[in-house]
């Protein structure tokens, strides 16, 4: 393990973390929130000391950056950035206990939206922009933003772009890396923009503008108030409706409209499953849950809100989907184990997995009736290699064990099978809401501060893709050459 450049890249993003810890003391300066901006102007100084101290090495002497210096790069930089971000909470009392300013931190960065906090309307307003301002920088992914900024060799930043990019595979949209992670974030700013100006021009305020934009681009689920999206207009949640749909596209889709390569946008397989499944998940949610409301207009609206918010991982809600009949809180749960499109700044197994995987069950299938028959699978009209088939198979496994390791070690708190086990996969694949006792209305501070540790790491595992959070515990990871 080259040590030397896991310090040198965590020092430049607990750097970037005080940048982007201006904005909140911006914020709370504008609400003449002078304690509050005492505390952030400390922790920014902190930021920045720790830093540089962890930088402070000469770049040629950095040696080379492979796969496992990326993975536990990017690992220990998320984790410093829990660490450090969840300081202004602490420090200002807003949030007492550090397991649950970084728990809340943590859920920010991972854009999980699962809170620990039964009152947000009691925060400051700069904690809040904070608290929504993490979705946006963990959206994208703090390293594709670094990529973008810093010069580094392209073989280095391939390997840090695999150990966080959403999906089975990294694909390339321009020649360099570096083009590519500016090209990423213009998309994502220019997505926000246009989401930040259409809830202005729908009526809402500057401020709830940006938090609940930071939020449903990134596909975050911090909501501003204690009811989420309850209290909106049917116009603003339907806004926020379109815009979780489109951000949890895969944004190779963004690229092909850039370049004018409409055709190009046909032949993505996992997009048109993606929209298929809200589409069908829609209508058959409306039909079931249509005896609660008044109206189908009303009941069309929560559940296409829901299946966007669920199947996405934003985590907002309209509605107490927890009172819903089993048949739509079973299509939920199921929403929350597919996730988004891969590429996208959603979480969750991505659509693109579960297609390689049914396609490989599929196959096996066929193989028994037909044992001599070679069948070669696809994906977007591309051949899938055998490394893409067993690293999803691997991550299935792993997902498999995560999932049930985490509901066994929580499930000494007390609490009953499907709390449990929603509240695991809603952190793990990035959330937010589960049912029962972590359901919309409620929250996760019922659980031990050991519990939260549990899920803490699961938000990590799942938006770090599981790999990278494992690698650290290997002990031959840390060997020298």
């Amino acid at each position: 393990m080259n040590l030397r450049i896991v310090r040198y890249i965590t020092g430049w993003v607990i750097i970037f973390e005080g940048a982007f810890l201006l904005f909140p003391l911006i914020t709370g300066l504008c609400y003449g929130e002078y304690e509050i901006c005492r505390i952030f102007a400390l922790v920014i100084g902190m930021c920045l000391l720790v830093g540089l101290l962890l930088k402070g090495i000469k770049k040629g002497e950095l040696g080379e950056l492979y796969i496992r210096e990326g993975f536990a790069c990017v690992s220990l930089s998320w984790i410093a950035l829990a660490i450090f971000g969840a300081l202004p909470f602490f420090l200002s009392g807003e949030i007492p206990a550090f397991t649950d300013a970084v728990f809340e931190v943590t859920s920010g960065l991972t854009t999980t939206g699962a809170s620990i906090m039964a009152d947000v309307e009691s925060m400051s307003k700069a904690s809040m922009f904070w608290r929504c301002f993490t979705h946006w920088i963990g959206g994208m992914g703090v390293f594709v933003f670094i990529m973008a900024i810093l010069p580094m060799a392209g073989a280095r930043n391939i390997n840090l772009m695999k150990a966080e990019s959403p999906g089975p595979s990294v694909s390339k949209f321009m020649p360099k890396m570096k083009d590519t992670a500016m090209l990423l974030y213009l998309i994502y700013i220019v997505i926000t923009i246009v989401c930040i100006a259409s809830y202005k021009l729908s009526g809402m305020t500057i401020y709830e503008s940006f938090t609940l934009a930071f939020g449903t681009v990134g596909t975050g689920g911090f909501g501003i108030y204690n009811d989420s999206m309850a209290s909106f207009t049917p116009l603003q949640q339907n806004l926020m409706t379109f815009f979780m749909i489109i951000s949890g596209i895969n944004y190779s889709v963004y690229f092909c409209i850039l370049t004018g390569n409409l055709k190009e946008i046909f032949s993505f397989e996992e997009v048109r499953y993606y929209l298929l499944m809200i589409a069908v998940s829609v209508g058959l949610i409306t039909w079931n849950i249509l005896p609660l409301y008044r109206s189908i207009g009303v009941s069309l609206r929560h559940s296409a809100f829901q299946v966007a918010s669920i199947i996405t991982t934003s985590g907002f809600s309209t509605t107490d989907f927890n009172g819903w009949p089993e048949f739509s809180k079973g299509l939920v749960v199921l929403l929350m184990v597919v996730g988004a499109c891969a590429g996208s700044t959603g979480g969750g197994l991505k659509v693109s997995r579960v297609l390689i995987l049914m396609k490989g069950v599929g196959k096996e299938i066929r193989s028994i009736i037909h044992p001599q028959h070679v069948r070669k699978l696809y994906l977007d009209r591309e051949p899938l290699s055998d490394e893409i088939l067993r690293t999803t198979n691997a991550y299935a496994a792993i997902y498999a064990i995560i999932l049930i390791f985490s509901v066994m070690l929580i499930a000494f708190d007390g609490f009953d099978l499907t709390t449990n086990l929603t509240a695991v996969l809603a952190t793990l694949n990035n959330i937010g809401p589960g049912l029962n006792l972590v359901g919309p209305t409620q929250n996760f501070g019922i659980y031990s501060t050991f519990s939260k540790c549990v899920l803490i790491v699961d938000m990590l595992a799942g938006r770090l893709e599981l790999f990278p959070i494992l690698i650290l515990f290997l002990p031959s990871c840390w060997r020298k050459y």
